[in-house]
Order: C-alpha cells, then sequence, then structure tokens
C-alpha cells in the first residue's frame, strides 16, 4: 500500500484519467503537483512516478516522449530502500520495462525505429524482475504488441 501522500495524490490523477476519463482534469493536477514537487529537482521517486503517469495524459507524441525521457532520468536515482519506504510494492528495477516500453512506443509511433527497438530491447532486458501477477502481465502484453508492431511495420 503506498504510504506517500504525494504518490496518493499522483494516484488519484491516473484514476481521473483511466477511471474516469478526464483526462483534461489529470492532466491539471499533475501540472499542480509537478509544481509543488519542484519540477525536475523534485524527489526522484515523485518525479519519476508523476512524469510516467503524465506522458499518459499528453495529447501530442513528442510531449509524452518528453515525460517518459524525465521518468526514466529520476528512475536512475531511485533506490529499492526509498522505493519500500514510500510504500511501492515494486522494486526499482520493476519500473524499468515499463518505461522502456512505454519509449519504446513513442518512437516508433514518430518513426523511429531504431530508438524503438532499442528501449523494446531494454524493456525486454528487465522483464524477468516482474512477477506472474497483473502488472507483470499488463508489461509482458504490451511488449508482446509491440514487438509484432516493429517486426511488421
Amino acid at each position: 500500500m503506498v504510504t506517500d501522500p504525494t504518490l496518493a495524490r499522483i494516484g488519484e490523477a491516473a484514476q481521473l484519467h483511466h477511471h474516469q476519463g478526464q483526462r483534461d482534469a489529470a492532466r491539471r493536477l499533475l501540472s499542480q503537483i509537478w509544481d509543488e514537487i519542484g519540477g525536475e529537482h523534485g524527489n526522484a521517486l515523485h518525479v519519476c512516478v508523476l512524469a510516467h503517469t503524465m506522458a499518459d495524459v499528453q495529447d501530442d507524441v513528442h510531449q509524452e516522449l518528453l515525460w517518459d525521457h524525465r521518468a526514466l532520468t529520476a528512475a536512475d536515482l531511485l533506490t529499492d530502500e526509498r522505493t519500500a519506504q514510500a510504500g511501492v510494492a515494486v522494486p526499482v528495477a520493476g519500473l524499468y520495462p515499463s518505461l522502456h516500453l512505454n519509449l519504446a512506443d513513442c518512437y516508433r509511433r514518430i518513426g523511429d525505429l531504431d530508438r524503438a527497438r532499442e528501449h523494446l530491447h531494454h524493456a525486454q532486458a528487465g522483464i524477468d524482475v516482474l512477477g506472474d501477477d497483473e502488472y507483470g502481465q499488463l508489461i509482458r502484453s504490451g511488449l508482446s504488441t509491440l514487438t509484432r508492431q516493429l517486426t511488421n511495420p
């Protein structure tokens, strides 16, 4: 269970988007939280999770790519101890398959298939860290879909 109040608010924004279809409201809430945490200079866990979530509510693939890169950069600063303290059940290594999957998909959509394949490779290399739970299955399914898309562009 997430115990960090900022992560809980980011989760509320994600719920607005994913379960209530309120993409603009989610983007506004995430922008507000982004300012509150100090943007890219904020707590790395907050930056990573917020940027990963903010990427999902972008209308422009280039903006999505920018947010996905911010998330990946912040993930590189995280430790398992910090994520556990915040109540995040997934180890830091478990974040990378999803982060790289999102980057690969963005690069595919803008037509940079070499970079897409590079990030797909990184995602696949880290997938064994994930369990066979709903999250792990979701990421594996995304990897399978993207692999097919890059094999038959």
